[in-house]
């Protein structure tokens, strides 16, 4: 899913002709390491990019992706892979995560590395098969996995309980629902719980996050509570909200929670099946089967590992016995081992950026018609039902959200957005859910208006209307821009001068 979004979005956003090119990023990168492709400049932006012809970047790009995402889809449909692949796979998304700027600076990102990381060590080094002899999975990188959910989990309980007052108030699902990022149709109807259930689930919350990930520590049947427990709650988060493949990517790592007995019902007991051949395999090991040089060379290989993944998550744990906890933080340039959270605050009120176009001359006639561009998943049209995309990821609809609390001036890309629109630049435009000059003239303004959103209420007037949505004008967000006016600011930053398709 991941290899799918960066193949679909990747051009528009950080390619050639993106909102913030990533050639233009590494030419900075290395310019502030005085020109070079040091050891110094691979350690800021670990990349392969770097080693490639720059001449063609939406090439390398899509290629990247495209390679990526053949290698994922055979390891998922067969149920083979091995070291060999799984580091391919880690080495592309690191790639392209370390060209993505603020469009990969999420979370799950850093969390697809460290799970794919540890994915590594999971598997044989060289053979491609279903049930590899002589490779049990080490308890070393199960504990890993277990590792990893555990501090998702106690990272994402501390941050609330740290941060926002609302959560120590049992408060916060009062508006969760509502301003989250990218809400759903169900987070339409859980809005208007009432309080307590709303009570309710912020208790609920807490216990899975607070409680619930020590219970690795407690034997093996409380590990395997933990582990249904960990996605059982997963699954709610999945069916509530759009985040990502976020909390699909967090059930991975509770899958190491439970052991072959737990997880037998999943097998056919028919004979010559995988139960079968597992339990032959555990009687030649009982009975003290003399191993290859490769099986004690992969015993020192998983050690290692472990006194890495130790060392790395030294200032992990001292960030999150921190009372100025940090959330979605890498300590390390490869992102092996990571700090998570989700929501240290919640806001209370929903705002959005709706970006309108007019074809009049003058846009401070009063007579001037705006017509609104609809993005594909971000709450614009009041009559547009919420999506249901998860786990797929609109990446610029996620960042219009942290715009709109911002200013235009954090988020310089929205005026390079506004001047693509302006050109009906075929990319950009793929990005949008419609384009209301499609088939005539361009827009000769843009701007933009702030606007703070709220659900209409099931069964009340505005949803009998078929608003899904309300709104109330803020005020504006920019003022109107055109092509022209915006020449000078796109020489300021070296950005491609968008030009009419």
């Amino acid at each position: 899913v991941a290899f799918l979004v960066a193949y679909h979005q990747n051009k528009q956003l950080i390619g050639e002709k993106g909102l913030l090119p990533c050639k233009l990023y590494l030419q900075n990168v290395k310019k502030y390491f005085k020109g070079k492709i040091n050891l110094d400049a691979l350690s800021y932006a670990p990349t392969i990019i770097w080693f490639l012809d720059w001449s063609d970047m939406d090439s390398i790009l899509d290629y990247l992706s495209l390679f990526g995402l053949a290698a994922s889809a055979f390891v998922l449909i067969t149920g083979c892979a091995n070291m060999v692949l799984m580091s391919v796979l880690w080495v592309l998304y690191l790639s392209l995560v370390n060209v993505g700027q603020i469009w990969y600076s999420f979370g799950w990102e850093s969390q697809l590395l460290e799970t794919g990381f540890l994915g590594i060590f999971l598997c044989p080094l060289w053979t491609l098969s279903r049930l590899p002899r002589r490779t049990p999975p080490s308890s070393i990188v199960i504990w890993g996995f277990r590792w990893l959910i555990f501090r998702i989990m106690l990272g994402a309980g501390l941050i609330k309980i740290r941060g926002d007052r609302c959560w120590r108030e049992l408060t916060c699902m009062d508006y969760h629902y509502e301003t989250q990022p990218v809400p759903n149709p169900i987070a339409y109807f859980m809005h208007r719980s009432p309080w307590w259930f709303h009570q309710f689930e912020t208790l609920v919350n807490h216990f899975i996050e607070l409680v619930v990930p020590f219970f690795l520590f407690l034997g093996q049947r409380m590990c395997i509570v933990h582990g249904l427990l960990q996605i059982l709650f997963q699954v709610l988060l999945i069916i509530s909200g759009n985040l990502s493949f976020l909390n699909w990517l967090t059930i991975v790592p509770s899958i190491a929670c439970f052991d072959d007995v737990s997880l037998g019902f999943l097998f056919s007991p028919r004979r010559g099946g995988v139960k079968e051949r597992v339990a032959q395999m555990q009687l030649k090991e009982a009975a003290g089967e003399r191993l290859p040089l490769g099986c004690y060379v992969r015993k020192v290989v998983n050690i290692s590992f472990g006194l890495l993944i130790a060392y790395l998550s030294i200032p992990v744990v001292v960030n999150l016995l921190d009372s100025r906890q940090v959330m979605n933080t890498s300590f390390n340039p490869l992102r092996i081992v990571n700090t998570y959270g989700a929501f240290g605050s919640i806001t209370k009120e929903r705002t959005e950026v709706v970006l309108q176009g007019t074809s009049s001359l003058d846009p401070s006639d009063p007579a001037a018609v705006w017509e609104e561009y609809d993005f594909k998943c971000k709450p614009g049209d009041l009559k547009k039902r919420p999506c249901f995309i998860t786990p797929y990821h609109y990446r610029l609809d996620w960042l219009m959200w942290f715009a709109a609390f911002q200013t235009y001036e954090q988020n310089e890309w929205i005026i390079h957005l506004a001047g693509k629109l302006l050109a009906q630049e075929e990319e950009t435009l793929s990005l949008m859910a419609t384009n209301p000059f499609a088939g005539r003239a361009p827009p000769r303004w843009i701007r933009g208006e702030h606007f703070k959103y709220k659900f209409s209420r099931p069964g009340g007037k505005h949803a009998s209307e078929g608003r899904w949505w309300i709104r109330k004008r803020i005020g504006p967000y920019f003022p109107p821009v055109n092509l022209q006016g915006l020449k000078k600011f796109y020489e300021d930053r070296n950005w491609p001068y968008p030009v009419r398709d």
